[in-house]
């Protein structure tokens, strides 16, 4: 027998059960440890900060990664998989930050910063069990009493050993450039940081600045300009920025308009003359760009005179800095950036706040003013002084009014970067940082990623393509404290710098002092690891950055196993590079890219060969999920009300990984519905029946004819796993996912619906055990397809169908093998057949919809129009299929849609098909439709009075003649289909289950009453 099965089902309570069952066979051990001497199977998995609850997106990313891993060991492939814990970086510190009460890095410092690191060593692990919970909850299957954790000192050296390889190729270096800065976390961000940051309709003001021109350039610009004031008109959206304004760029070839607004003249571009408003005013003179180039004009704001340092580039493209000038001027410059499709054609320059700003610095050795601090604030004593620069420019822009400076502002909505992390608005500072040379490599890295495979491909050479061709060099760099240390010591007399590979190589330098016990490679300790310099006898003390925590991640995959100082073999043994990796689209630009980048940089070749990216999670609305709209779904109460099968199989085939998904309860209700219970329902039909008749799967019953339906359902499953198998081997799973759900709805609809009788009858013929066969074997198999898929629901079925029957089978699913297609069962002439009859029986139901006509009520006829000669013939061999399923007596097949215009008939059309159905009902078809009628009332009450499936009654009716006439007429059938002993007419006065019913116009008593044997 098997464990009997209800239509109730508790899935979250199955799932708790197994997941004990699990711990206590160690079944994810034994899945992988059974297949150790097989090819490997390699999954990178993407660390996670473990100081933040898990949210939904970690649900949607590790189903991903979880469903290629499990069907890759039930094809026989080693695949251990290991967990990883991202340590590192802002996203700790600022937790810490705000646990402390800090905004400044100063604060940082004077707390110390072994007692910050300290705490952020504690925070880090903070939410590790929550985490660890989801993560078993979800039957992610992974590693996690052996994770890598990036803190690890052992992790720390293999990304020293990385940097040194890099540094000794010419690939490091420090460089004086325009980074991207958070003024919140005081350090640089990377260009792959920054793109995970940008907003859309960020609110900043638009502001045209006029810059006088001095007395002696006027008249180079025309000699018509005479007894006015003339101004260069310039537009900015950073007002904050004006105080570093050192030139104004032009377009050499463009044409430049000279107005005449009455007290003075304006210069700016013709071309967007209309566009600032100026289109009414007077153009009395038209000159080129390069007319206006060393045009001088006075400062903004003369640096000198609020106490703020004035610079200049030299040659060597080095800074200097300059004398007092009370006189100071600067003067216009041509560049190929200046754009005529906004501003005025007139480019304010500040070499300190840009990027092209700076290139033209060096290029024309132009002024360096920086007012600005690396916290953002306005330095010196401008009346703006001591503000943060955002909340400067409505200052600086009254300041420039009350001048006469300002020709009108407004407000602009664009886009604009802030920080991936603390959400404050990035700066772009001119200054020092430590670069890897990834440019030097950006043919190779482009060449790298023609090898990968990306589902979806458009990925490929769209969002990450593009990001390799606009390749920049990576400021890896940070100014900050918990991180790994970046592995550069530098003499304090000869400045000369020298990169360690490991502590190994460091504690070998002449003079090595500071190491203590336990070692913690961490700052402040680091920081106290000395030697003396070979060149000069100084002392070589680390430098305090810390390293870009995206380095560590992306150095996952030698770090993790302590490459090189251990498992030598790594690169060649199977380990790398992995077979599969997986997180969502952000990371394209985030740890897809630093993967890819230092392995081409360290091997020069990819370390990851399929990459599923996926796409946001998006609320019931259709809006990004962010904590600030409270649109957030927590998983625990999810996973709690639905069960973890239910939030996977919606993952994993409602949307393709590329496209966005929306999330709602809702949905998730719908794949139980939809979905889980259809398949429940299927199962519990078979395990109750089976019972029933005592079917043993096990049993040599001899040789058993299958029905044609079960011959089109076998072939129908067999060209399911191939289809499942080619999906999944092309990393699909929503494709595989969506062809098993359409092959349960077929087996639920079609199969077991048109079978039902063969499992009520009550002898069992080999009808009958052909059924229970060819139904058992689809179920079977479901569990071991479904069990990448859905593994909890797959092995509650799997224990039950098959553990029973089969001692000798493995202990769970889990460990079973993955079903191969057998070609030879697969009738592609069958099951075109059926799929007709399966049409022309939807479209029959659609006709008697339209006419109100129940399917009970039996019809004469059906008139069906096709599409082709060839499915003539192929209606008349499952032509009783159709009848039966439409109720109907006869079906006639016309070769023209004409001959479906007849009165009296109701039609369906879909396709090119059209099923037009008699709705004349006479009196005969009404008695059998009646008696057919009083069936399903009977079986209802059976239910309700919570009959078993296989229990005999006696049925009493009480009516009128027309009620006699039927049950008579109709008795045995009746008596067939509720399993009724007798009719008797008349109620017992005994008590038994009774129901009054008004059936065609008639009144109607029925009882029934259980036979005891």
């Amino acid at each position: 027998m098997f464990k009997p099965v209800t239509s109730r089902v508790n899935f979250t309570q199955i799932e708790e059960n197994i997941l004990d069952y699990w711990r206590k066979k160690h079944i994810f051990k034994r899945s992988i440890e059974r297949r150790n001497k097989a090819t490997r199977f390699v999954l990178y998995e993407g660390p996670p900060t473990a100081n933040g609850s898990p949210g939904i997106h970690h649900v949607l990313s590790r189903v991903f990664k979880d469903v290629i891993p499990r069907y890759k060991t039930m094809k026989g492939y080693y695949t251990p998989r290991i967990a990883g814990w991202d340590t590192h970086g802002l996203p700790v510190e600022l937790e810490v930050e705000k646990e402390l009460g800090f905004s400044s890095k100063t604060e940082i410092e004077k707390y110390g910063i072994d007692k910050f690191n300290a705490r952020c060593r504690e925070s880090v692990f903070r939410y590790l069990e929550e985490w660890n919970s989801i993560t078993e909850r979800i039957a992610f299957w992974v590693d996690q009493e052996h994770p890598y954790i990036t803190m690890e000192n052992s992790y720390i050296e293999s990304c020293w050993w990385a940097i040194k390889q890099m540094w000794d190729k010419g690939l490091v270096y420090k460089g004086y450039r325009v980074t991207p800065h958070c003024p919140r976390c005081g350090t640089s961000l990377s260009s792959h940081e920054v793109a995970q940051g940008y907003k859309d309709n960020t609110e900043d003001p638009s502001v045209y600045i006029k810059f006088k021109i001095i007395s002696s350039s006027i008249t180079k610009v025309s000699n018509k300009l005479k007894n006015k004031n003339a101004y260069l008109l310039a537009w900015t959206t950073t007002p904050w920025t004006l105080p570093g304004n050192t030139a104004l760029a032009v377009a050499p070839e463009e044409d430049y308009a000279l107005l005449d607004l009455g007290d003075e003249y304006l210069i700016m571009a013709d071309a967007l003359r209309e566009r600032v408003g100026l289109a009414d005013k007077k153009v009395f003179e038209r000159v080129k760009g390069k007319r206006l180039v060393n045009v001088k004009y006075e400062p903004l704001f003369n640096p000198h005179k609020f106490s703020v340092e004035r610079w200049q580039f030299q040659k060597n493209s080095k800074i200097t800095i300059q004398k007092l000038d009370n006189y100071l001027t600067f003067r216009v410059i041509a560049t190929d950036f200046v754009s005529m499709e906004d501003g005025t054609g007139i480019v304010h320059i500040a070499p300190a706040f840009g990027e092209e700003d700076y290139e033209a610095g060096i290029n024309e050795m132009l002024d360096f003013v920086n007012p600005v601090d690396l916290q953002g604030k306005i330095i010196g004593c401008y009346p703006f002084s001591g503000r943060f620069v955002k909340d400067a420019d409505n200052d600086i822009i009254t300041n420039l009014a009350n001048r006469g400076l300002l020709l009108f502002s407004e407000k602009i909505y664009h886009t604009y970067p802030f920080c991936w992390r603390c959400d404050s608005p990035l700066l772009y500072y001119a200054k020092e940082t430590w670069y890897i040379k990834t440019t030097a490599v950006k043919e190779e890295l482009i060449a790298g990623n023609d090898q990968i495979n990306w589902y979806p491909e458009h990925i490929k050479y769209g969002r990450f393509g593009d990001w390799l061709q606009n390749n920049v060099d990576w400021a890896f760099s940070r100014e900050r404290y918990w991180g790994t240390p970046i592995p550069v010591w530098q003499c304090n007399k000869c400045a000369c710098n020298e990169c360690i590979s490991g502590l190994e190589e460091l504690e070998r330098k002449p003079g090595f002092s500071g190491m203590k016990q336990p070692v913690d490679l961490h700052r402040p300790y680091v920081d106290k690891l000395t030697y003396s310099c070979i060149k000069c006898g100084g002392k070589m003390r680390r430098i305090n950055e810390v390293i870009d925590c995206w380095f560590d991640s992306g150095a996952m995959p030698i770090a993790q196993w302590h490459y090189p100082f251990e498992n030598k073999t790594l690169i060649g043994d199977g380990r790398f590079p992995a077979d599969y990796v997986c997180e969502g689209v952000d990371q394209t630009r985030g740890w897809f890219y630093s993967l890819h980048a230092i392995s081409t940089l360290l091997f020069n070749r990819p370390c990851y060969k399929n990459v599923i990216c996926l796409e946001l999670i998006l609320d019931a609305k259709g809006e990004k999920m962010s904590k600030a709209k409270g649109n957030v779904v927590e998983p625990r109460p999810m996973l709690n009300k639905y069960g973890a099968d239910a939030l996977r199989w919606y993952f994993l085939t409602s949307t393709p990984p590329g496209s966005a998904r929306r999330f709602s309860e809702k949905l998730i209700s719908e794949v139980i519905r939809q979905f889980m219970l259809t398949l429940w329902n299927i199962y519990s039909f078979f395990v109750t029946y089976a019972n029933i008749d005592k079917f043993n799967p096990a049993s040599n019953v001899g040789e058993v004819v299958p029905s044609a339906l079960d011959c089109w359902i076998i072939s129908e499953l067999n060209k399911l796993i191939a289809d499942v198998d080619t999906a999944l081997d092309k990393y699909n799973p929503t494709e595989a996912g969506r062809k098993i759900e359409s092959f349960i709805n077929d087996l639920s609809n079609w199969y077991v619906r048109r079978s039902r009788r063969r499992f009520w009858k009550s002898e069992n013929d080999a009808d009958k055990i052909a059924a229970y066969k060819t139904l058992y074997e689809c179920l079977v198999t479901l569990t071991k397809l479904l069990a990448p898929f859905t593994p909890f629901l797959a092995e509650e079925l799997y224990q039950n169908l098959v553990c029973f029957a089969f001692p000798e089978a493995p202990e769970s699913v889990h460990l079973a093998d993955f079903p191969v297609s057998d070609k030879k069962l697969v009738d592609e002439g069958l099951s075109a057949d059926t799929r007709l009859a399966i049409r022309i029986s939807s479209l029959g139901r659609a006709a008697r919809s339209k006419a109100g006509i129940k399917v009970r009520q039996p019809l004469a006829k059906a008139i069906v129009n096709l599409i082709s000669n060839r499915e003539r013939a192929s209606l008349e061999r499952i032509k009783l299929q159709v009848i039966d399923e439409l109720n109907i007596k006869e079906i006639e097949i016309v070769d023209d849609e004409k001959y479906l215009s007849v009165e009296g008939y109701e039609t369906s059309s879909e396709g090119g098909y059209t099923v037009a159905i008699t709705t004349q009902i006479t009196p005969e078809l009404a008695d059998e439709g009646l008696a057919r009628e009083i069936v399903h009332r009977l079986q209802t009450m059976r239910r309700s009075a919570s009959y078993d499936i296989a229990d005999y009654i006696t049925t009493y009716y009480q009516g009128g003649n027309y009620i006699k006439n039927v049950m008579s007429s109709f008795g045995e059938y009746i008596k067939r289909e509720t399993l009724s002993r007798a009719l008797v007419e008349g109620l017992p006065e005994k008590s038994v289950f009774s129901e009054s019913y008004r059936l065609s116009g008639n009144e109607l008593m029925l009882a029934v009453s259980r036979e005891h044997l």
